[in-house]
């Protein structure tokens, strides 16, 4: 069975058969026309032209005799010795040139008849001889030597002209039977050219034609296809192993269709074991996966559209992830969502987490409801301890601090120096759980919603620059710098200023604690489209890395940060008066760089009027 290369160097083989046969033949048949061309130049058309030279020199030497006759005597001389030279120069070329048959003993003919004519030529022209002698010798022997040579020229003329007659005829049919040889060898070449087009068409065309539909089929994902060759070339040899590739591919799909199998029905299992509402919803918004919470409580069933379910706050969190390509939650201060269950009140925290794909564009969502029922009722029931416990302890507390005063100002007798020592120290003690007590009220009521807040609308000029005036003589006493950048086209901020000012006490009572003398504390506001910025940046020894997500936790304290650590009630209530703004509040901190406490207020210009009226 002949291969692709075979087939290949057998098809442009015939077609360089046909180029070199048409080439030899041209060359052949060019060189025997050249050969008939050198015959008529260089053979006859020589002896053509030197008969004619001898044939026009005799008639003018004849002329001379007619001169001398004449009485011209020395012009027909002249003329008889000039082409004398011309006739026998003529003849020497003719018999160099003897190339026909019978053609050399005409020119020997010739040549000894014009030596008969010469020495008749010279009696004629002797000294002695009468104008009667001189006529008598003309008419009875030169002349007819006059026409003896000139028929014997005339007959070498025409055998010469006869042999170029043959030749050019010769010539001309060489011509045509080339010509139509060149015509066979044309029409030979077309053919084996377009057998060769019509085999490599069946042989390559066809068969590379069948794997290109074959390959777009399996692009489409059809991978049953079988591709049928008989050849056994390169293209057979191709065919085969293609068949061989989609049958390892229909392996390999089977395979991960099991796996894939494996993978979805585990995958659902362990979603279905998941305590929370959990669903997997692709960038249209159509639920693929999700947990049995999150179908029975939320409805996120597979198929159904996330923004068809009444849940404004769903769809809102998942077109921000989309969009944003990071994980989102709830606007504002209320982030946990009430839903009953079985009749019972439970509470969920919704993210949405977007599935990055390898183009850092979200491939999907993932809606993720966290069940922080357990939590709150845990929140609850600290809050309700907490505000039970200080309320208890600050009516005795009260007493207590009340018998510290009057045993000071020495109502009930006097007091030694150790006593007063002693009661100043209680006395100290009893403010700081004192403090301690309504923080913690604070905490409490706050978080229990019980809180009046009184919201209106405030320059930030005017609220920075009340909270700042208290502490303005303890950092002048500690020799920290205090400073503001505050641009002067802030918009108004929706606010309760009493609590802000409980805001700005603690943040900057906690920068003054841990920054050095020298140091320097900033208070910086910047806005946006819908909130302002507020900041609080200071120079001292800043906070590890590692306590920076759970600073505003309720009693967390940074190790290592010294004796004048509060309790760590004041940035937990820090957050939950921004919160309960609808803010949020941030640190940023960087050991030995001092820290960043940012918290956002809402623009008083972007409150609905509802609000504002209520």
């Amino acid at each position: 069975m002949l291969g692709l290369r075979q087939k290949l160097s057998l098809g442009f083989g015939g077609l360089l058969l046909i180029i070199l046969i048409i080439g030899i033949q041209s060359i052949i048949y060019l060189t025997r026309l050249g050969s008939s061309i050198d015959v008529i130049l260089r053979e006859n058309y020589r002896s053509v032209i030197a008969c004619q030279e001898m044939k026009e020199a005799l008639e003018r030497m004849d002329s001379g005799i007619l001169f001398i006759s004449l009485g011209e005597k020395q012009q027909g001389t002249e003329l008889i010795q000039k082409n004398q030279s011309v006739f026998e120069r003529a003849l020497q070329v003719e018999l160099n040139n003897v190339t026909l048959p019978g053609e050399g003993e005409k020119a020997h003919q010739l040549k000894d008849l014009f030596q008969q004519y010469k020495e008749t030529l010279h009696e004629i022209q002797g000294p002695d001889t009468s104008m009667g002698q001189k006529r008598d010798a003309y008419f009875s022997k030169l002349f007819p030597l006059f026409l003896q040579i000139k028929q014997t020229a005339d007959s070498i003329l025409e055998v010469n002209q006869k042999n170029m007659s043959d030749a050019n005829n010769w010539a001309r049919s060489n011509a045509a039977a080339a010509k139509r040889q060149m015509y066979i060898l044309l029409l030979a070449g077309m053919i084996v050219a377009v057998g060769f087009v019509l085999f490599t068409g069946r042989w390559i065309l066809r068969p590379v034609n069948r794997l290109i539909r074959s390959a777009e089929e399996i692009k489409q994902g059809n991978l049953e296809l079988v591709i049928q060759s008989n050849s056994r070339d390169e293209i057979g040899q191709l065919s085969k192993t293609f068949n061989e590739m989609a049958s390892a591919l229909r392996e390999s799909r089977r395979s991960d269709q099991k796996k894939l199998v494996r993978i979805q029905r585990a995958t659902e299992q362990a979603f279905n074991s998941l305590p929370d509402a959990v669903a997997i919803v692709d960038p249209g918004g159509k639920v693929e996966v999700a947990t049995e919470t999150a179908r029975n409580v939320f409805g996120l069933k597979p198929d159904k559209e996330i923004r068809s379910l009444p849940y404004r706050w769903m769809g809102e969190i998942f077109t921000e992830a989309l969009g944003t390509g990071r994980t989102a939650e709830m606007k504002g201060g209320q982030r946990i969502v009430q839903q009953f269950v079985d009749g019972e009140e439970h509470y969920f925290r919704p993210e949405a987490i977007p599935i990055l794909g390898s183009d850092v564009q979200p491939a999907g969502i993932v809606m993720v409801l966290q069940d922080v029922t357990q939590e709150r009722e845990q929140e609850e029931m600290k809050r309700g301890i907490i505000s039970t416990v200080s309320h208890q302890l600050k009516s005795p507390l009260t007493s207590v601090r009340m018998a510290i005063h009057l045993l000071l100002e020495e109502k009930v007798g006097s007091l030694t120096p150790q006593q007063v020592e002693l009661l100043v120290a209680a006395r100290e003690d009893s403010e700081r759980l004192h403090s301690i007590l309504n923080d913690l009220l604070d905490i409490s009521r706050i978080e229990s919603g019980k809180v009046q807040m009184n919201f209106r609308s405030v320059p930030p000029h005017t609220m920075v620059l009340e909270a700042l005036e208290p502490f303005e003589m303890d950092f002048k006493d500690r020799g920290v710098a205090l400073g503001t950048e505050l641009p002067i086209d802030l918009p108004e901020v929706w606010a309760d200023t009493v609590r802000m000012n409980h805001v700005f006490a603690n943040l900057l009572s906690n920068a003054l604690r841990h920054t050095p003398p020298g140091g320097k504390v900033t208070v910086l506001a910047r806005a946006d489209e819908d909130r302002v910025h507020f900041s609080v940046s200071d120079t001292g020894k800043g906070i590890p890395e590692q306590y920076l997500s759970r600073i505003f936790e309720q009693f967390f304290r940074v190790p290592d940060q010294g004796a004048e650590t509060g309790a760590g009630l004041g940035l937990a209530i820090v957050k939950d008066i921004v919160e309960a703004h609808g803010g949020t509040v941030k640190v940023k901190s960087r050991l030995g760089q001092g820290s960043t406490f940012t918290f956002t207020l809402r623009r008083a210009d972007r409150v609905p009027e509802e609000k504002r009226e209520g």
